[in-house]
């Protein structure tokens, strides 16, 4: 049985990404010396496009993630845990941080070298210099009068569950008061 066939049967005729059905055709997962079955997948002409070139990618269209991430094909497998590391979004780190593959299959993915840590990474940190992760808790050092609004956050307010601004280091966004507010983290204090 050829290549295609294999896996328009394996796939049900569906990208085994997100599920399209339309433009399909085979796609090989780069960095990978072995081929067949192990290598490649179905996918559709949006998926192959964005997997080719990062510069074209839609955050969105990946959402689909969230369910061809959990693929019992190495493949698929492989292509969501690169595709995961290439989109820059909070949403990202929740699906890597659940995602589970066996060592030699993540060794695998790793072969492109996506989910290195990259120089030009931006690194938010707060007033004491402590380096700020998604999902971290601060506290306000001073009053800050909120753009836009009436709205004044006060010392010591605290701000849970924090997200960082992935174009600036010195922006962080949490909630105060029930409402989504951008804040500069010279700041703020990490609990």
């Amino acid at each position: 049985m050829s290549l295609e066939r294999t896996l328009q049967q394996r796939s049900n005729n569906k990208c085994e990404l997100c599920g399209n059905d339309e433009k399909l055709s085979i796609y090989t997962v780069s960095d990978i010396k072995e081929n067949g079955e192990k290598t490649a997948l179905y996918a559709c002409s949006i998926c192959s496009e964005q997997m080719e070139d990062s510069e074209k990618i839609d955050a969105n269209h990946w959402r689909c993630l969230n369910d061809s991430m959990w693929s019992e094909h190495e493949a698929v497998k492989i292509m969501a845990w690169r595709m995961l590391n290439r989109i820059k979004a909070d949403w990202t780190q929740d699906l890597l941080a659940m995602m589970y593959m066996e060592e030699e299959t993540l060794e695998l993915a790793k072969a492109s070298g996506d989910g290195e840590d990259d120089e030009n990474k931006l690194v938010h940190r707060d007033v004491n210099g402590v380096i700020l992760e998604h999902g971290d808790s601060v506290v306000l050092i001073k009053d800050l009068k909120v753009k836009g609004s009436s709205m004044v956050a006060k010392q010591g307010t605290a701000v849970r569950n924090i997200r960082l601004d992935h174009e600036n280091e010195t922006y962080i966004e949490g909630k105060v008061d029930g409402q989504l507010i951008v804040i500069i983290t010279e700041y703020v204090k990490k609990t």
